[in-house]
């Protein structure tokens, strides 16, 4: 747990880290070059370097950027340590007890549950058995973690946090890889529609305490994408693939295209003729050939798993199995976006025509709108899109985001994920629903500057 004294100091480590930071610089630097060589003397009020000669007035108008650039870090820091007590304290009015989880966490339980593009921005490193860790990338995961260590695992609970988070800039992009984030976590709520608009209200209202008011927030609802899904008629596998693509941020078109294949032109005719057999003649087929060339298991995998992948590819190859009403059925719901009341009608008229039963994912879906209207929130003015995700593999319902304007990097971003906690150990799902605040992000344009 993080003291108070400790948040009210944060802009005063802050300086002294990065001040230590350049003082170990300079010792390493004078330690490489070693003692310095006599020099013939220097003209007067010049500085003799590696980038050749400087006047006294270039030397001082370095000294004075960096000095501005050091005030404006420190100003930096002192402001976003503000904005993080301010939404602390916002919390605390709220009930969320305090959790700050260890800044050294598990690799394993991110690797396996967070998405590919996120797992390529871990800082990783283990320790003398081999076991890997990584510096806190998120705070979700920990803290429901720690929960399940506390007497109060599987009764309702509810927690903030705020503190520094580790992530690799994506792409190349500048940065040192460290934010400060805070949010809220609420866990063990049977009412699942109220407990969403109680978490997106308290992530609206501690951001406006830090200063971020009129945040456009966009919708979505992946707990509706998985039932309009289980609802189509098209082959599991593609099932699976439209999740996943959708989870990732893909458009439909691109999920629907063919899937790269390693093999050659014979892989492909085999694949091709696999399609047009009955499934379960063609899993014994393939099982008879791995067995008649002595192949028992590849990579942990058994005969028959080795099996059901190929067939799998084989269903993947050329939208085998997905009649094109499948596919402009499917089109037609991700292309679906507005205001939530509308969104709502047009889901409800696709349900019908198309004669799928999307009445409880509808029905929820509406009593959430009800729900935050009922908490003062403009609920026309927010914008949901079907496609809408949030790139990380754990959500399974309402998710969000709300930034400054229509573009940009989300302020605040959040969703539900009730079936995070079965995989982290849990004897049972448990109903959960969190939020998380971007510190550095609450200024207009300080996200992308």
């Amino acid at each position: 747990m993080a003291s108070e004294a400790s948040t009210a100091n944060l802009p005063a480590l802050m300086w002294q880290r990065r001040a230590g930071d350049a003082r170990l610089a300079l010792r390493q630097t004078e330690r490489l070059r070693g003692p310095e060589k006599a020099a013939a003397p220097a003209p007067p009020f010049t500085l003799i370097g590696e980038r050749g000669c400087r006047t006294c007035g270039a030397l001082a108008k370095e000294g004075a950027n960096f000095l501005e650039n050091e005030r404006v870090t420190a100003e930096t820091a002192q402001r976003q340590a503000a904005s993080l007590a301010a939404i602390l304290a916002h919390f605390a009015g709220q009930g969320f007890a305090r959790c700050e989880p260890r800044l050294l966490q598990p690799a394993g339980v991110f690797l396996d549950r967070s998405g590919e593009d996120f797992r390529g921005r871990l800082y990783l490193t283990s320790d003398a058995s081999g076991a890997e860790f990584c510096l806190r990338p998120e705070y979700t995961i920990p803290v429901c973690l720690d929960y399940l260590a506390s007497a109060q695992a599987g009764r309702p609970a509810a927690y903030a946090y705020g503190g520094s988070i580790f992530r690799a800039p994506e792409h190349g992009a500048a940065g040192d890889g460290e934010f400060l984030q805070a949010g809220i976590e609420s866990f063990g709520r049977q009412d699942r529609e109220a407990a969403d608009a109680d978490i997106l209200v308290a992530a609206l209202e501690a951001a406006a305490a830090a200063g971020a008011t009129r945040l456009n927030v966009h919708i979505g609802d992946a707990g509706l994408v998985a039932a309009f899904l289980e609802s189509l008629d098209m082959p599991p596998i593609w099932r699976r693939r439209l999740a996943a693509g959708h989870a990732r941020g893909q458009r439909i078109a691109d999920i629907f295209a063919s899937p790269r294949r390693n093999g050659g032109s014979e892989q492909s005719g085999v694949l091709a003729a696999l399609t047009k057999v009955d499934p379960a003649d063609a899993r014994r087929l393939v099982e008879d050939l791995l067995s008649i060339a002595g192949i028992a298991a590849v990579g942990g995998r058994s005969a028959a798993e080795i099996a059901e992948r190929f067939l799998d590819q084989a269903t993947l190859a050329d939208g085998a199995g997905v009649s094109k009403e499948a596919r402009a059925l499917t089109e037609a719901f991700f292309a679906i976006e507005g205001a939530p009341e509308s969104a709502s009608s047009a889901m409800r008229r696709l349900a019908a025509e198309a004669r799928l039963d999307l009445s409880i994912a509808l029905d929820a879906f509406d009593a959430r709108a009800r729900a935050i209207a009922a908490r003062g929130l403009a609920v026309e003015d927010m914008r949901f899109s079907a496609s809408f995700a949030r790139h990380l593999d754990y959500y399974t319902g309402f998710v969000f985001e709300a930034r400054h304007g229509g573009d940009g990097e989300a302020v605040i971003g959040g969703g539900r994920y009730d079936r995070l906690f079965k995989t982290l150990g849990a004897a049972c799902d448990i109903p959960a629903v969190g939020a998380a605040i971007w510190i550095d992000r609450l200024s207009p344009g300080a996200g992308e500057a």
